[in-house]
Order: C-alpha cells, then sequence, then structure tokens
C-alpha cells in the first residue's frame, strides 16, 4: 500500500500514481487507484465517473460507505481499479475533525474492503499536509513522492518528511519512506541534473534510477481518459513509468 505525496502542486503525483499503477496492472499486478484529491485527477485519467452523485472516497470517510460500494474497474483495463474522489471531498479536511479517529478512517475502510485479490493499492494524495494526507500515510505501508527537476524542488521536503516521522512515531510505526522519483526531467538543462545529483547526494538508494522525462503525451493522456500506457506506449513518458514500475516491483521482492 504506497501514498504518493508531496505537497507541493504541479510535481507529478497524479500522472505518477496513475501511470505507475497502470504499468504494474499491465504486468499482471491487480492494483487498485484511491483518488485522495478534491481535484479527481486520478479518476479523470482512469476514466472513472466522478461528477454529480456518483459514490465516492468522501462517503466512504465521513459516512463510512463500504469501500466496495465504490470501487469500480478501469475500463479495458483488466487488472487496474479506481476509487474516485468527487468534489464534495473538498468539505471532508472540515467534516473530519469532528469525528471519532478522524486520521485512520481510510485505514479502517481499507482493512474492511476484501483486498485479498490485490497486490497494490496507491493513494494519490492532494497538495497539502491536511487530514487528507493524514488518512493516506496512516493506512500505508510506505511513501513515495514526486520531485520534479527543478529549482526549489527540495523546498517544503522537510516539512513533509517531519509529518512522515511524527505518524511514523504516533499513528503508523511501520510507514517508511520506500522510494522518491524524479519527474519532469530535461536532459537539455543543466539543472535538471544538479537537482538530479542533489536528490541523489540526499536521499541515497531511495531514489529509482529511472527518471521520469518532460513529456507532451504524458500531459495529454488525461485529456482522453487514459494512462499514457494505453495513449501512447512507445512515447518516453510511458517507457520510463513503465522502467519505473519494474523497478518498484523488484524493491518488493527483495525487500
Amino acid at each position: 500500500m504506497i501514498a504518493v505525496a508531496n505537497q507541493k502542486g504541479g510535481v507529478g503525483k497524479t500522472t505518477t500514481s496513475v501511470n505507475i499503477a497502470a504499468a504494474l496492472s499491465m504486468h499482471g499486478q491487480r492494483v487498485l487507484v484511491v483518488d485522495l484529491d478534491p481535484q479527481g485527477n486520478a479518476s479523470t485519467a482512469l476514466a472513472t465517473e466522478h461528477r454529480g452523485d456518483v459514490p465516492d472516497v468522501y462517503q466512504v470517510l465521513v459516512d463510512d460507505l463500504p469501500m466496495a460500494d465504490i470501487v469500480k474497474q478501469v475500463p479495458d483495463m483488466p487488472n487496474l481499479y479506481c476509487a474516485p474522489a468527487t468534489i464534495d471531498l473538498a468539505g471532508a479536511e472540515i467534516e473530519l475533525v469532528s469525528l471519532v479517529a478522524r486520521e485512520a478512517r481510510l485505514r479502517r475502510a481499507l482493512a474492511a474492503y476484501d483486498a485479498v485479490e490485490l497486490d497494490y493499492i496507491v493513494i494519490d494524495c492532494p497538495p497539502s499536509l491536511g487530514l487528507l494526507t493524514v488518512n493516506a500515510l496512516v493506512a500505508a505501508d510506505e511513501v513515495m513522492i514526486p520531485i520534479q527537476c527543478e529549482y526549489y524542488a527540495l523546498e517544503g521536503l522537510g516539512q513533509l518528511l517531519r509529518n512522515v516521522d511524527l505518524i511514523r512515531a504516533h499513528l503508523n510505526p511501520t510507514l517508511k519512506l520506500s522510494t522518491i522519483v524524479l519527474t519532469m526531467y530535461d536532459g537539455r538543462t543543466r539543472l535538471a541534473s544538479q537537482v538530479a545529483d542533489e536528490v541523489r547526494a540526499h536521499f541515497g538508494d531511495t531514489v529509482l534510477n529511472t527518471v521520469i522525462p518532460r513529456s507532451v503525451r504524458l500531459s495529454e493522456a488525461p485529456s482522453y481518459g487514459q494512462s499514457v500506457m494505453t495513449y501512447d506506449p512507445g512515447s518516453s513518458g510511458a517507457m520510463a513509468y513503465m522502467d519505473a514500475a519494474r523497478e518498484i516491483a523488484h524493491r518488493a521482492t527483495v525487500s
């Protein structure tokens, strides 16, 4: 169970969640993507209805609706499933405050969900460190952080890592920072390679060898309700995410 988190917006969290999940599912793994971002971008990219009165993660967290009631299979991807988010989720941050065990509501919902058939659960977090992200970190076994290869890349990361430490200390002792993915890498700029070197020097083997390039195809795919894996499997973005998924799967078997 992997939470994909970074409180900075625009670093490729949703793109990474969706495409790693799609790549793993294409290798025969059964994967559930839990969309925990009120913008619902992961749901859009996986062609999962998330408008109007569609039951979503909000009702699971706030109204105790069983997770099984909202999970949908992704069209044309037999091993991939999505728990969608609607705009209602934006209100969940406030409504969760008064609920019992508010930090563990997602963990409880996933524990009650029959996940025996699943190999991976990928949780796409919102760009904040609020209660939704806390719920993801309490539920997850590990954290994956996408970092874009641009100026200010490491800015604010200390706060996220402190939160991970706090959650490990008080709510989820087995949580670990397992993976850092370098995204939006532009090989033509010196800055990108400097940032990549800096991140590798700081985090060592936690950083995947595979870097995700800047790619128009990656940004186009969601508008067609697809991951880049099905939209353009031969593109540099798709091949990079396929390699990244292989690395993640290999690490999981080794550990």
